[in-house]
């Protein structure tokens, strides 16, 4: 894995993912989460579904960003199309709540990655979409710092366990060392839902309508029962 993407990835980033609990605060207050072995069934389910399709998105932005670079002259083949993408996103995001916690994500993270890593790339994001979806900051800032679109998508995926992980250790109480020795087992299902998600996606520019919609309606309706809750440790 590219360097760069440890410090993406790494919850002390300024960009406020240690903020979010990618619905484990609601599943843990409905008691579907209570301890290690029904954290395990929610991150697997979550890797499988949201993260296998934040994971496409990522290696797509990634992969156009890349190719914004060889030809940005408008009308051809290089010209961005953050707002397509930005498109195929909300598409694919059905709830609301998650629209909005995923843009304020993005928001931060471009932010943050403009100073750490300069580039042009991420200057044509921020003047296009300034407000852009999480995944779609992801995979610029992943080109930005050097990565490829294989380990943009493994750094989405990655991040769609390891916040959630930290937030039941934080809500439970849960043993760390427990919690991240889950996190050891599901190695060869990142390295599953990664490959493909790059089989998706790197192909796919700008045909991304044909990118992963796995849904995951009980992911919904947790974000949108945290919107409303009256009291809450996470913003979403």
């Amino acid at each position: 894995m590219h360097p760069a993407l440890l410090l993406l990835t790494d919850s002390r980033l300024p960009a406020g993912g240690h903020a979010h609990s990618g619905g484990t605060e609601q599943a843990i207050a409905s008691g579907a989460v209570h301890d290690v072995p029904t954290l395990a069934a929610f991150l697997k389910g979550r890797l499988h579904t949201a993260g296998a399709v934040t994971a496409a998105l990522t290696a797509a932005a990634c992969a156009h960003a890349a190719s914004t670079t060889t030809a940005p002259i408008t009308g051809t083949p290089g010209t961005p199309l953050w707002g397509r993408l930005d498109a195929e996103v909300d598409a694919r995001t059905a709830s609301p709540a998650q629209r909005h916690a995923s843009r304020t994500q993005g928001r931060l993270l471009l932010r943050v990655a403009r100073r750490v890593w300069p580039s042009p790339v991420l200057d044509g994001l921020a003047a296009e979409s300034p407000n852009p979806h999480h995944p779609i900051a992801l995979g610029t800032a992943a080109h930005a710092a050097g990565a490829t679109p294989e380990e943009a998508a493994m750094a989405a995926a990655y991040h769609a366990i390891s916040g959630p992980a930290t937030a039941a250790v934080r809500l439970l109480g849960l043993d760390p060392v427990a919690v991240h020795g889950l996190l050891a087992t599901l190695a060869p299902d990142l390295t599953a839902v990664t490959a493909g998600a790059c089989r998706a996606a790197v192909h796919q520019d700008p045909g991304w309508a044909a990118l992963p919609a796995c849904s995951a309606p009980a992911l919904d309706l947790l974000a949108e029962r945290h919107a409303t809750a009256e009291v809450r440790l996470f913003v979403s």
